[in-house]
């Protein structure tokens, strides 16, 4: 482990102080519960909308449920809300049989009639899957992942038959369907609720104060200092031992760990690496780690020169000395990429390489290109913390320096987070440090979303890499369910990545979270955001 940069409780109570001062003032009815402090604001309180992790750890878990979930320790298929499925033996047809009495959430503002039925599944897929849907184009009409996914397309229609009976009826057989269905972004609404919102001509609301059918239930939300929910009662799993959950918001790294010291937070998620060691040895907090499914990686806007050209894109990738980045960026808690697939994927290809840190080649590639005196570029670098990309900032600064060695002059680019990823969306970057985490354990929830066609237009597809080539590959990949045929497809996919670079895989980080001492029940789940409902506090008698 590293040297931390802060030591000794001297240091500790020093940062307190400095960071403290000038914290929102939460009211203390607020700051009860367990408070969970987050490193950013959601863009929304619907995870159809959205794939930042930001958005979908605030969300997803905490207030909603989808037809089944993924076991974190096997990674297999479980039910939930549907108790069990069936596939038709061509692959064209899945029957799934809802779990009963699931209860909606009463709030302020929707007291439901009835519990959960096929209409509200078939309602939640329909508004993505149709333009002429009346709350297609609500909050903008954009549904990244399932765009992605080409989910429009796959699913020729939705059927319910009876309440406890929806039937989902393919285009052509898809291995990674089922698997689209336990991610975070399926989450199932309240179609009761959509219509009471159509009715008042409200219908923004569906996203903004959400209803579903989760452990917690939306009480109040003040952008960029705290959300708050309260106990969902009636859930219909084991009911949270919390009565409130708040999600303390705050981007600095340094004030959060000061309110995880100070015990204004009981669990805050992607601590400092540089602090491990520091609080691994305090008696009140204790430090979680899991192998995760993601990839940092560091992409170029292959729609414009000169990163339309591989020999550049190589060139770039060849100057960055990652061993440096692993050491300073990740404080080597991470392992070196050579591919988007992390090793652990049944997928991963494990004879590929990484990029060779080859300065003097690089310049050799430049000249070849026709840059022989380098060029001017940005670096845009994520304002926030995530698990793939611990300081994208101090990463985009250490390449600054590299690129300087072959004549490439880059300016580093970064704003507020929601702003980052508007102006992001619009493609005015040159490259830009970014990632992914995993959602299901299948290769496609990786190579889809970040390098299709399909991604390029939902977004999702920073480098705007589009080549029908490695789409068919993706394409025949989904055809079978035998896993040697998908796994010969996927590792011609990786190959081929190798050979282009539309983007440069750097690291397939660990995840850490610190949590206070008195916290119990409260894990690291490798596909997907966090679960909050298991989570309690030991009173003080019980704290050893």
């Amino acid at each position: 482990m590293p040297k931390p940069l802060i030591k000794g409780s001297l240091a500790t109570a020093l940062l307190v102080t400095l960071l403290t001062a000038c914290q929102p003032d939460m009211p203390a009815e607020v700051r009860s519960g367990l408070v969970y402090c987050s490193e950013g604001s959601p863009e929304s309180f619907n995870p159809q909308l959205v794939t930042s992790g930001t958005t979908i750890d605030a969300t997803s878990r905490q207030l909603f449920d989808r037809l089944l979930d993924i076991n974190p320790n096997n990674g297999e298929f479980k039910p939930a809300l549907a108790t069990h499925w069936e596939r038709r033996e061509d692959g064209l047809s899945y029957t799934f049989y809802l779990r009963p009495n699931v209860q909606f959430h009463q709030t302020d503002y929707f007291t439901p009639s009835r519990s959960l039925t096929s209409a509200d599944v078939r309602f939640s897929f329909e508004r993505v899957m149709h333009s002429n849907h009346p709350f297609h184009n609500v909050s903008g009409g954009e549904y990244p992942y399932f765009q992605t996914v080409d989910w429009a397309n796959r699913v020729v229609r939705i059927a319910t038959p009876t309440d406890d009976q929806v039937v989902f009826y393919l285009r052509q057989r898809d291995s990674s369907f089922l698997s689209n269905l336990a991610t975070d972004f399926a989450v199932i609404h309240s179609a009761e609720y959509a219509e009471q919102l159509l009715q008042q001509n409200q219908r923004q609301r569906l996203d903004s104060h959400p209803i579903g059918t989760g452990p917690f239930k939306f009480r109040e939300y003040r952008k960029d200092v705290f959300i708050r929910y309260y106990r969902h009662n009636d859930y219909w799993g084991e009911p949270s031992q919390l009565e409130q959950l708040v999600f303390d918001i705050e981007p600095n790294n340094a004030k959060r760990m000061a309110r995880l010291l100070t015990h204004e937070c009981d669990i805050i998620a992607y601590p400092r690496m540089a602090e491990l060691e520091l609080i691994s040895k305090r008696a009140d907090v204790k430090v979680q780690q899991q192998t995760s499914m993601n990839v940092g990686f560091w992409a170029f806007n292959t729609s414009r020169a000169p990163f339309d050209n591989s020999k550049v894109r190589r060139a770039l990738s060849m100057a960055i000395n990652r061993d440096a980045i692993l050491q300073a960026v990740y404080f080597d808690q991470a392992e070196a990429a050579t591919s988007l697939l992390p090793p652990t994927s049944w997928g991963h290809n494990p004879t590929l390489l990484p990029v060779q840190f080859d300065p003097d080649r690089a310049r050799t590639l430049l000249a070849e290109a026709g840059y022989p005196y380098g060029f001017n570029m940005t670096i845009w670098a994520m304002p926030i913390q995530r698990l793939y990309n611990p300081s994208a900032t101090r990463m985009a600064e250490m390449m600054q320096a590299d690129l300087a060695r072959i004549g490439v002059r880059a300016s580093i680019v970064t704003l507020e987070w929601n702003a980052f990823r508007r102006q992001l969306r619009q493609g005015d970057h040159d490259s830009v440090l970014l990632g992914w985490n995993a959602d299901n354990t299948d290769p496609d929830n990786f190579f889809r979303p970040l390098l299709s066609c399909n991604g390029v237009e939902s977004g999702t597809n920073r480098a705007l890499w589009c080549d029908p080539a490695f789409d068919a590959l993706l394409a025949q990949a989904l055809l079978t369910d035998d896993q040697a045929i998908r796994r010969s497809y996927y590792w011609a996919a990786q190959q081929y990545l190798t050979e282009h670079l539309p983007l440069l895989p750097l690291a397939h980080a660990k995840r850490f979270q610190a949590v206070n001492q008195r916290v119990e029940g409260v894990g690291i789940n490798p596909y997907g955001g966090i679960d909050l409902s298991t989570a309690f506090i030991r009173s003080d008698e019980e704290t050893p």
